[in-house]
């Protein structure tokens, strides 16, 4: 049987902690920014976690 492949979106998208959680970077952040406070942009800036409800979804995704 063949190896599974890693889905390659979700490669570029998404990156292992030390501890095994998921980082995963903010939606809104790429156009549109002149109507957005300089608050609202920094805070876009930082990585996030993926939600555990989704990280079985993403780790499927990422399976190598």
């Amino acid at each position: 049987m063949p190896k599974m492949k890693t889905n390659s979106a979700a490669k570029k998208r998404f990156d292992f902690t030390g501890t095994g959680k998921i980082k995963r970077k903010h939606a809104y952040h790429s156009h549109i920014l002149t109507k957005k406070t300089t608050k609202q942009k920094r805070n876009l800036d930082y990585s996030a976690l993926v939600a555990p409800a989704d990280e079985a979804k993403v780790k499927s995704l990422l399976v190598k």
